[in-house]
C-alpha cells in the first residue's frame, strides 16, 4: 500500500468543506505524524477538522506514525511549524509516495528534497475530474469563503481553466 503523509492544513481545509473523506477514497489511508495530530485535534478541538480526524483515526484509515530523525526535524523547525516538519521528515524517512501540503514554505521544501506532493487543490482538480464533485469553482469557492483558503486570482483562473471551468467566468 502507498505511503501518503499529510500535512494539518490539508485536513482542516478539506473538513472546512465537507471533503475530507476524498483522503480515504482516492488513498485509502493516510499517515500523520504526532505534531499533526497535536495541532489538529488537541490544539484545534472544537474547530474544523478536530472531531472528523479523531474519528478517522479511530476508524483506522488515518494512521498515527512519528518520524525518528530529530536532528532533520530540528532543521526543518527553523523555518516550518511543527506539522509540517514532522511531516516532511516522515515522508523523507519513509520514502513516502506522496505528502500532502499547502503552506508555500513546506512545499518548496518538498521540491528541494525530490517528495512527490499535492495539496487541496490538486485532490479537488482530481475529485471533479474522477466526478465526484459537480463543479470545481464552486469548491474552490467554498474552500476560500468558509475555510478561509487564501487562493491567488490567476492561480483560481489557471485551475479552472485546467479543467475547462474557465468558460463560465
Amino acid at each position: 500500500m502507498a505511503l501518503i503523509v499529510c500535512d494539518s492544513s490539508t485536513l482542516i481545509h478539506l473538513t472546512s468543506i465537507g471533503r475530507l473523506a476524498l483522503l480515504q477514497t482516492f488513498y485509502q489511508q493516510i499517515t500523520i505524524p504526532p505534531a499533526v495530530w497535536h495541532e489538529v485535534v488537541e490544539q484545534g478541538a472544537g474547530r474544523a477538522g478536530a472531531r472528523e480526524v479523531a474519528e478517522a483515526c479511530q476508524a483506522g484509515w488515518i494512521d498515527l506514525l512519528a518520524p525518528t530523525d530529530e536532528p532533520l526535524i530540528h532543521l526543518l523547525r527553523r523555518d516550518l511549524d511543527a506539522g509540517e516538519s514532522e511531516a516532511l521528515a516522515l515522508a523523507l524517512e519513509r520514502h513516502a509516495d506522496l505528502i500532502l501540503l499547502d503552506e508555500s514554505e513546506a512545499r518548496r521544501t518538498a521540491e528541494r528534497y525530490g517528495l512527490a506532493k499535492t495539496g487541496v487543490i490538486g485532490l479537488l482538480i482530481r475529485a471533479r475530474r474522477e466526478g465526484l464533485v459537480d463543479s470545481l469553482r464552486a469548491e474552490l469557492d467554498r474552500l476560500q469563503i468558509q475555510g478561509g483558503f487564501w487562493i491567488e486570482a490567476a492561480l483560481y483562473k489557471q485551475v479552472l481553466a485546467s479543467i475547462g471551468e474557465d468558460k463560465q467566468l
